[in-house]
C-alpha cells in the first residue's frame, strides 16, 4: 500500500474514532464514524488536488483540506443522524 494512502486512511480513521468517543454511543456509532472520517478525507484531498491549494501537505497528502472535509462530514452524519 502507497504510504499517502496509509496516511490518509490513518489519520480519516482516528478522527473517526475521536467523534464517536466524543458523540457516540453505540458500536454502530463507532463504524458509521470511522467510515465516515475516511470517506470524508478522501473527499477532501480530491478537491484539494481539484483545487491544487497546497497549504500544508505531507507528501501529497493535502493534510489541512482534508482534515476540514473529514470533520465536516462527521457533524453532517451527526446532524443528519443516520
Amino acid at each position: 500500500m502507497a504510504p499517502y494512502l496509509l496516511l490518509s486512511f490513518l489519520l480519516g480513521g482516528i478522527y473517526g474514532a475521536f467523534f464517536h468517543f466524543w458523540q457516540g454511543k453505540t458500536i454502530r456509532d463507532l463504524i458509521i464514524y470511522f467510515l465516515t472520517g475516511i470517506i470524508g478525507f478522501g473527499i477532501g484531498q480530491a478537491l484539494g488536488n481539484l483545487l491544487e491549494q497546497d497549504v500544508f501537505m505531507i507528501g501529497s497528502v493535502h493534510v489541512v483540506e482534508a482534515t476540514l472535509a473529514s470533520w465536516i462530514s462527521l457533524f453532517l452524519m451527526k446532524w443528519l443522524k443516520v
